[in-house]
């Protein structure tokens, strides 16, 4: 991958790695994203899977915010930032040739492998790749959705009507349940020792992936291990500086809900 495509001036980051935005659904936080990019600027993004959600089913809820994220990133890739998009298990239809169309400048892949500013290889995936063969078909995919969906319709529900109070900056209990079976979801499948034997297989030094939303940069068997998390219930990226080192950074929301970015507070993880 070109370190400075088309000549542009340098970026402060090389590379910038985001997964799971989950858009379109009742869980999508757009305006954090949006937030997040506005502090963050990178010479290549990676969309590692589950940017557009297609497979959730029921009521689609796009917003202000949704529509000027995706705008901002065809922005970007206009000015010269290589944009690629990694289909993932909810937007799997977009495998498929001619299936449909992303916005002019953005690359679609299903694996690639960067090379990083120091020489080190990666193989970048979602990581359904690795799933069980079970949970690998799009029907475990939908009704899992819809049961997100459902769940995350009667938490809100019970926000509403004020008999379970919700927490203003951090999960609800329902947010919290449907993270800690994902959780053990992910564990039960071997998920992290599978995605590294596909890097070592390859003959590369590590995984980039996201899909588990379980944010990780870890050694796993002698081979990175670098998960982005999710922009559901971690707020978390990966970010790739100009001397080719990793980090996890976490983005807190701002307070004060909006449509549109407030800002909010970035920490390494």
């Amino acid at each position: 991958m070109p370190s400075n495509p088309t000549g542009m001036p340098r970026h402060p980051l090389r590379t910038l790695f985001l997964s799971d935005l989950h858009l379109g659904t009742r869980a999508a936080r757009p305006a954090e994203v949006l937030a997040f990019l506005a502090a963050h600027r990178a010479e290549t993004i990676y969309l590692v899977g589950d940017v557009f959600d297609l497979w959730h089913g029921g009521r689609v809820h796009w917003s202000e915010a949704t529509d000027a994220l995706v705008a901002e990133l065809e922005a970007r890739a206009r000015a010269g930032v290589r944009v690629i998009y990694l289909a993932g298990n909810h937007d799997a239809v977009l495998r498929q040739p001619g299936v449909a169309r992303l916005p002019d400048g953005w690359d679609l892949r299903e694996a690639v492998v960067h090379r990083a500013a120091d020489g080190q290889r990666y193989l970048v995936l979602h990581g359904d790749q690795a799933d069980a063969r079970l949970f690998r078909l799009h029907v475990m995919t939908r009704i899992g959705s819809r049961a997100d969906a459902g769940l995350r319709a009667f938490d809100a529900w019970l926000g509403r009507r004020g008999t379970w109070p919700r927490p203003t900056h951090r999960p609800s209990r329902i947010e919290q349940v449907l993270a800690g079976f994902n959780a053990l979801f992910v564990m039960a499948g071997q998920y992290e020792t599978r995605l590294a034997g596909l890097a070592r297989a390859a003959g590369l030094q590590g995984v980039i992936c996201g899909h588990s939303h379980r944010p990780g940069l870890r050694d796993v068997d002698g081979a990175l291990y670098a998960n982005c998390g999710d922009w559901v219930d971690s707020f978390t990226a990966l970010t790739e500086d100009h001397d080719g080192a990793l980090r996890l950074v976490e983005w807190a929301p701002a307070p004060a809900p909006s449509a549109l970015p407030q800002g909010g507070v970035v920490q390494e993880v």
